[in-house]
């Protein structure tokens, strides 16, 4: 029995349902199945495939069911009830120091997971990260794998994919994809878990990308103050432009930050609220509709204008023309699971 809707894309719906003989609540996602929407399809193929592969881990949302009819097929999923991620930040507020820690933990924990088994996840930000309780970060969970590719030993991926703000130098530049590009997207996950602003955002993506790919971080006294040097070296860890020199999601959990084998100053061993975002350049909840850049062979759209000049010349004749579009309404990573 279905109670209400999540979310409704162009071409996904996911439900709130319980189970009538259970009472058990559930997410339920439905993906329509359309002729010009193979892709999708291919997608929500892999990403129930990979989710098959991810059933022991607490840190993954839940498969249980997979329903297919001629028109539509039902994903039935473990209900995350806190949502996303995302929704902590579009409130106005970061994380404080402690509760961040706990979180990116988590985070790790899953990637660690997925890296174990080769996987990729390719696309991790605030809203692919789910909430058990609502504003609470003692339960995370990572979801939409749509994107996510199993590495295969001797086998070179490249491909244009991710979202923005997350994206890695090595995607941009069109040299393979490995492990380590999640490596990256973990930096700027804490980064704006921290301060709730994005390292490399700009007003335009073509600076954005600019930024990305010349790694033109920096830590606001405003926004990082109070923060503890062993977190700024773990962002700083990972936002390395060459993949090779970056840490194994098993470094990070090693980490002094996340391990806890150095000591924290001493305000931010107090418990942590929620701290208020002082405003200086657009914060993360006001970035609208994150694009996702996404490879497109099958259609032929030209190199996107917001790529960087010398990105533009690496990509042509080397690539299926990659396209960016807006996944404000498109993407079923909007919703509050997977």
């Amino acid at each position: 029995m279905f109670l209400s809707v999540y979310f409704r894309g162009k071409y996904a719906t996911v439900c709130r349902a319980v189970h009538k003989r259970t009472g058990t609540h559930y997410a339920a996602k439905f993906v329509k199945k359309r002729r010009r929407n193979q892709d999708q399809m291919n997608e929500i193929i892999h990403e129930i495939a990979v989710l098959m592969q991810c059933s022991s881990t607490n840190r993954v949302i839940r498969l249980h069911e997979v329903y297919e009819s001629l028109t539509e097929m039902v994903l039935v999923l473990e209900l995350a009830a806190g949502g996303e991620l995302q929704h902590i930040l579009d409130s106005g507020q970061c994380l404080g120091e402690m509760e961040a820690r706990k979180a990116m933990k988590q985070i790790l924990e899953g990637v660690s997971y997925l890296h174990d088994r080769n996987i990729a996840h390719l696309d991790l930000k605030p809203q692919n990260l789910l909430l058990s309780v609502e504003d609470s970060c003692d339960d995370i969970k990572l979801c939409d794998f749509g994107i996510s590719k199993v590495l295969q030993p001797g086998v070179t991926v490249r491909e244009i994919l991710g979202t923005v703000d997350y994206v890695a130098p090595e995607v941009l530049s069109y040299e393979p994809i490995s492990l380590s590009t999640d490596i990256w997207s973990i930096g700027v996950l804490a980064y704006v878990v921290l301060s709730g602003f994005s390292p490399f955002g700009a007003d335009n993506k073509q600076q954005t990308f600019l930024n990305i790919s010349k790694c033109a971080l920096s830590f606001e006294p405003e926004h990082f103050g109070d923060v503890s040097s062993a977190a700024i070296d773990f962002i700083k860890s990972a936002l390395v432009v060459d993949p090779r020199e970056r840490p194994s999601i098993h470094d990070l959990l090693d980490h002094p930050w996340i391990s806890l084998k150095t000591n924290l100053p001493p305000a931010l061993t107090l418990p942590s609220e929620p701290t208020p975002i002082t405003p200086k350049s657009t914060p993360i909840s006001q970035r609208k509709s994150f694009s996702c850049i996404t490879s497109s062979p099958t259609e032929g759209s030209p190199i996107s204008k917001d790529f960087p000049a010398h990105l533009r010349t690496t990509l042509t004749g080397s690539f299926s023309e990659p396209g960016v579009h807006d996944c404000g309404d498109e993407e079923p990573s909007q919703e509050p699971h997977s």
